[in-house]
């Protein structure tokens, strides 16, 4: 990705509703280029451009990450605990657990329902640890393309 591919994403982390004319002036591009240029990112995977809200406000009062010791392929697994619509976030990690899994849930009875019957019951899930967000102190989208 060149140098204006970057600052167009960058452009878009801080504002995602920013004009393309605005970002045309500021990359140097015509309007048209830099919108060609933003659909080319979505279309590809690059980048998405989403409404980011407050899980707390919108009526999701349970967050929580899931510590994941697996047996055998992670693969399969992750892919089931993608399916779980309650989940937002899935990484294979090394150290302690083989899987990171970040739930929103509107309450801790959500929160119990999944854990019990959707991410123990997986076949290769051995054992988890639940770490109940108490304050979300920090959550940001904005750093750049480095």
């Amino acid at each position: 990705m060149d140098e204006t591919g970057k600052r167009i994403i960058e452009l878009l982390q801080t504002d995602g509703r920013k004009p393309f004319v605005s970002i045309a002036a500021e990359v140097g591009l015509s309007e048209g280029a830099v919108r060609q240029r933003v659909q080319k990112l979505i279309e590809s995977g690059v980048m998405q451009i989403v409404a980011v809200t407050d899980p707390m406000v919108v009526g999701f009062t349970r967050q929580a990450m899931i510590g994941i010791r697996t047996r055998g392929d992670v693969g399969p697994i992750a892919d089931a605990l993608c399916a779980i619509p309650q989940v937002d976030y899935v990484v294979t990690t090394a150290g302690s657990f083989d899987l990171l899994v970040e739930l929103v849930c509107e309450g801790d009875q959500e929160l119990l329902d999944v854990l019990m019957t959707s991410i123990r019951t997986i076949p290769g899930v051995t054992d988890t640890e639940t770490f109940v967000y108490l304050k979300l102190n920090k959550q940001h989208y904005d750093w750049g393309t480095r």
